[in-house]
């Protein structure tokens, strides 16, 4: 060797060599024979010392063993490159960037890396990679070959590194610590990166929108989104993930495990991050603070969201309307407002909804769960809002005034739905109607009017309602429960409105005002009938018979009478009403109850439209004037029979004579004639009468005839027989 001996050259390629037998082993490589075998496994090699050191994979036989950290080598060249580690020497480094390492192969590379080059391709798929172990790793993803198997828990791997990763978990090493927080890792490529949370530094940036990545296969993974790529569908459902990690968790939906135990509380969670969020709330850790408000947060994803309430910023837009979020999650929410698409579906009823909390609200309407209930009165809720909103009242807070009147609310949705009354903003219109209204929840009541829908049925008698409250309400009148007592009177009600609306009788607030006239009214429906005489508006018509009402409620009570309804009859007669309250009215009369009283002259009504009628004669009002003659009445009935005289109106024919009246009274007593009907009998004498006036001015002679009798002798009770007055009715009959 140390001659100046020629060597050997080959002549093909001029390479030399010292040894002929090196020149035989490069001389294999370009002719492809291995001829050196092992007889364990039957794998092949150029060289007999390439055979020598695979067999030592076999017999285990590590004969280098490392001075400084004692591990131990199959090959010398090996221990050589682990050395560099020990002294920190790296011989190799790159002529483009300058990097060092501590083995040629890695340097080699290195270079691919600035060349592009990929010289290894896989005859599958033509992928192409810079090592050729790269390609081999890759190679069995098609074979599904894991030659590297734990011996503790028996997960196989592809390649050894995943192995050897694996190992750590289960001797907990983590050989690799942070110098600035001393946290550690059982990976230095995860310790490089965590670095970077240090030092900020994001080296990956997107060609696309400009966010920047501490790790490059995040940005590989982010660049999906751009690409609109989903490479990982669901075997089950069918959806795509960008991410694997996104169908392992979504695959757990559909076999329902949850690996995650909480040894605190045993809850389970799909995800180790869900868990590891989950125990700092027993921990009650709350690590970051906000600088504005010093509120603390568990999470700071949490904290990032709530300093957007300081800073104002909604990042997340809609491109369909421009509205804008404070969060990602509301948007995704918002968004289906426009596509109508709602996800989430009940098992029990099939109702589908836009949120996954809307879904689980709902079913607790199934279940009757109830899992919020207020330390106060014991009151339960189903949803936490619900409850936190209740106590409230306990503690009389209220926080939202309101900067026209300085009225305070416990809710701010109370306080925006009270300041539309100021500014007269109905933002709800029905698309059917064009009707507004000023909150949301009355535009679905009333939607519910043209489409019929009636989704709450009573159990015990079948009425069908369109509100859940207005069937628990209904309910309580089977119960006879009245829980709304008058502290004054002791009166009971069913509803808390109706208490509230009595007491202002109590209290003589009329708090409803008509901006047209002045007077005021103790509710806002009589409000809203009265501002309808006004402007004539009458939006209610029959359609039988084309008559028109100024309130719904006048038109449902009409249409009884072309059904020949009458559900309200009286136990006493059994006289028949379309009315509840028209039967209450009639059964005063057996009862000989009168509520209302008047306080000039205390005659007793059975009906308050009688008083408040009766009280115009003391008063002298008369509110109903006659537009022709300014003739006053007390009445609008007698106003309408008296524009009949001006008019010519004879709205009342006989059915047998065709003879008209102005009065329905009129007509009744005229068929009388034809029918021959005498409704009014005399008790003394017998006598019947078709008219109830010649009843009366009948009744009139035997009260004269009793006092005459007592203040004359009896001779002269004759004379008395043959008075005219006597032949009134026959008189009054035949002219009739």
């Amino acid at each position: 060797m140390h001659t100046e001996e020629t060597p050997f050259l080959k002549l093909d390629g001029g390479k030399c060599y010292i040894h002929r037998s090196t020149l035989a082993e490069h001389q294999l490589s370009y002719t492809g024979e291995k001829p050196f075998s092992c007889s364990e496994c039957g794998r092949s090699f150029a060289t007999k010392l390439n055979l020598i050191e695979h067999h030592r994979t076999h017999s285990e036989e590590k004969p280098f063993p490392c001075s400084e950290c004692g591990i131990c080598f199959t090959k010398k060249l090996c221990l050589v490159d682990h050395h560099r580690i020990h002294t920190g020497e790296k011989p190799f480094s790159c002529i483009e960037c300058e990097k060092s390492f501590t083995k040629k192969l890695n340097l080699v590379n290195h270079q691919r890396v600035h060349t592009g080059e990929r010289p290894f391709s896989c005859p599958e798929c033509g992928k192409c990679f810079i090592k050729k172990t790269g390609l081999l790793d890759h190679q069995r993803i098609h074979t599904g070959e894991k030659p590297y198997s734990c011996a503790i828990c028996g997960s196989s791997f592809t390649n050894k590194a995943g192995l050897v990763r694996h190992h750590k978990i289960h001797t907990g090493q983590k050989p690799f610590s942070c110098s600035q927080c001393g946290k550690c890792f059982a990976q230095k490529s995860n310790l490089v990166n965590h670095e970077k949370t240090h030092t900020g530094e994001k080296p990956f940036p997107c060609s696309e929108c400009g966010k920047r990545f501490t790790k490059k296969s995040s940005l590989i993974e982010h660049q999906k989104i751009h690409r609109g790529e989903k490479p990982f569908p669901c075997g089950k459902c069918g959806k795509c993930f960008t991410y694997k990690t996104g169908l392992i968790y979504h695959l757990r939906t559909h076999t329902g495990e949850k690996p995650f135990p909480c040894l605190d509380c045993g809850k389970c969670f799909t995800q180790k991050s869900s868990l590891i969020k989950h125990q700092k709330i027993h921990s009650k850790k709350r690590s970051f603070s906000c600088n504005e408000c010093s509120k603390t947060y568990t999470h700071k994803s949490h904290l990032v969201q709530h300093q957007r309430v300081h800073t104002g910023e909604k990042p997340y837009s809609c491109e369909d309307c421009d509205k804008c979020f404070s969060r990602k999650s509301h948007l995704v929410e918002h968004q289906r407002t426009h596509t109508g698409k709602k996800p989430f579906t009940c098992p029990e009823c099939g109702k589908c909804f836009s949120k996954k909390s809307n879904l689980i609200q709902h079913k607790r309407s199934h279940t009757g769960e109830k899992p919020f209930s207020c330390s106060e009165c014991g009151r339960c809720f189903t949803v936490k809002g619900n409850l936190e909103r209740h106590q409230r009242t306990h503690r009389d807070e209220r926080l939202f005034s309101c900067s026209e009147c300085g009225k305070f609310f416990s809710q701010k949705s109370h306080l925006l739905e009270h300041q539309r009354i100021h500014t007269g903003d109905k933002l709800f219109q029905c698309l059917d109607c064009e009707k507004s209204f000023t909150r949301k929840s009355h535009l679905v009541e009333h939607q519910k009017t043209h489409t019929g829908e009636k989704p709450f049925i009573c159990s015990e008698c079948g009425d069908c309602f369109t509100l859940k409250g207005n069937l628990e309400r209904h309910k309580r009148i089977h119960r006879d429960e009245r829980p709304f007592q008058c502290l004054d009177c002791g009166k009971s009600f069913f509803q808390k409105s109706d208490l509230v609306e009595h007491q202002r009788i109590h209290t003589g607030e009329k708090p409803y005002p008509c901006i047209v006239c002045g007077k005021c009214f103790i509710k806002k429906s009589a409000l809203v009938k009265h501002q309808r005489t006004h402007i004539a508006e009458k939006p209610f018509s029959c359609t039988e018979c084309g008559k028109r009402f100024s309130q719904n409620t006048g038109l449902v009570e009409h249409q009884k009478i072309h059904r020949n309804e009458r559900p309200f009859s009286c136990s006493y007669c059994g006289k028949s009403f379309t009315q509840k309250g028209g039967l209450a009215e009639h059964q005063r009369i057996h009862t000989g109850e009168n509520l209302f009283s008047c306080s000039q002259c205390g005659k007793s009504f059975t009906k308050n439209s009688a008083l408040i009628i009766h009280q115009r004669f003391h008063t002298g009002e008369k509110p109903f004037m006659c537009s022709v003659c300014e003739k006053g009445f007390t009445q609008k009935s007698d106003l309408v029979k008296h524009l009949r005289i001006h008019s010519g109106e004879k709205p009342y024919a006989c059915s047998v004579c065709a003879k008209r009246f102005t009065q329905k009274p009129d007509l009744i007593e005229h068929e009388r004639i034809h029918t021959g009907e005498k409704p009014y009998s005399c008790t003394q004498c017998g006598r019947c009468f078709t008219h109830r006036s010649n009843f009366v001015k009948h009744q009139v002679i035997h009260s004269q005839l009793s006092v005459i009798s007592k203040s004359q002798p009896a001779v002269e009770k004759p004379l008395i027989s043959h008075t005219p007055i006597l032949n009134f009715e026959s008189t009054n009959e035949d002219k009739s």
